[in-house]
């Protein structure tokens, strides 16, 4: 991979008009992704657009530079007419929204680590030996020779820790506290990253995630565990899908549980559907078979249709791919 990552640096050398680009949905690896490459590159003086076709989690925005990125109403891409597209941390077109449309016309990079990735750019650095893609947006930026102080290293620390769970999975390998150990030394506080995303919620989500507790069921000797909420159980309780984030490692936490699934239907007949694993079972198989992706241990993808019939037709699927032996 040593070739494409240094083509992509060559390239952004290059360009002086640049658009990044995150995916739908957007989490913390993907948020950090976004802004500290947008934030590093135009230190170097470079024109540079962020950008994610997605409504961004209000607790990010405790971060003030999120303000920075753009939806797609936001720009006109060929009007802006940048020399590069940038897309971070997503695997296929379609997780990029409506961007999607543009891509042809315009030179693309695409860096990822999803092993699902499709390699759907002109130039691809697609490795998933890393826990992040703010990993390899750090590789970059130190290779461009941009200058990190407090808040970059912040913003970039915040997609290592959200993508390994807080140190927490089995991707938290010595490269990642090494990166982690250097943002520290430049300011980082990874403190107020936990506290930003694990403490702050509103009552009404304990509500909801009491709801997502009455449906959960579990099968295949208490390995498999999923649940799933409704566009009413929303309404409900007055929650967005904002509220439901981290559900799904609720119910991977549950002991004995191996493979953890959850769907929401925040948007009716849209079904959300969120894989999570512990050992040994490789949800992105599972979310690949239905046209999503993800990391053997994280996984997604939305389907549309009835809620009752994607949570058992999705659930039947799993159990057809589920090997008992652990």
């Amino acid at each position: 991979m040593a070739n494409e990552f240094l083509n992509i640096v060559g390239t952004l050398n290059e360009a002086q008009k640049i658009l990044v680009v995150g995916h739908i949905m957007p989490d913390g690896d993907d948020i950090s992704s976004v802004l500290s490459l947008f934030l590093g590159l135009k230190s170097l003086g470079k024109q540079v657009v962020a950008a994610i076709d997605w409504k961004i989690p209000s607790y990010f925005f405790e971060i003030e530079e999120v303000k920075y990125i753009k939806n797609y109403e936001e720009i006109d891409v060929y009007d802006f007419n940048p020399d590069i597209i940038v897309i971070l941390d997503a695997s296929s077109p379609d997780r990029v929204g409506r961007f999607s449309d543009v891509l042809n016309d315009f030179k693309v990079i695409v860096i990822d680590h999803h092993a699902t990735n499709t390699y759907f750019g002109d130039i691809n650095w697609v490795d998933s030996t890393y826990a992040a893609t703010a990993q390899m947006v750090l590789r970059v930026n130190k290779e461009l020779q941009v200058e990190y102080d407090e808040r970059l290293s912040l913003i970039n620390l915040m997609g290592i820790e959200t993508d390994t769970g807080f140190f927490r999975y089995s991707n938290a390998n010595e490269r990642v506290f090494r990166d982690v150990a250097s943002l520290i030394s430049l300011g980082a506080k990874p403190d107020f990253i936990a506290r930003m995303i694990l403490e702050n919620r509103r009552l009404e989500q304990f509500k909801l995630l009491s709801r997502m507790i009455d449906n959960l069921k579990l099968e295949c000797d208490g390995k498999l565990a999923y649940s799933y909420l409704s566009k009413k159980d929303y309404e409900e309780f007055n929650c967005t899908d904002e509220d439901s984030g981290g559900f799904v490692g609720e119910i991977r936490s549950i002991k004995g549980v191996e493979v953890a699934i959850f769907f929401y239907e925040y948007v009716k007949g849209e079904v959300h559907i969120s894989f999570r694993s512990k050992e040994w079972f490789d949800v992105s198989k599972v979310a690949f078979t239905l046209g999503g992706g993800g990391h053997p241990r994280a996984a997604g993808v939305t389907l549309n249709g009835n809620l009752e019939e994607i949570v058992r037709d999705v659930v039947k699927l799993t159990k057809a791919n589920f090997d008992l032996k652990s």
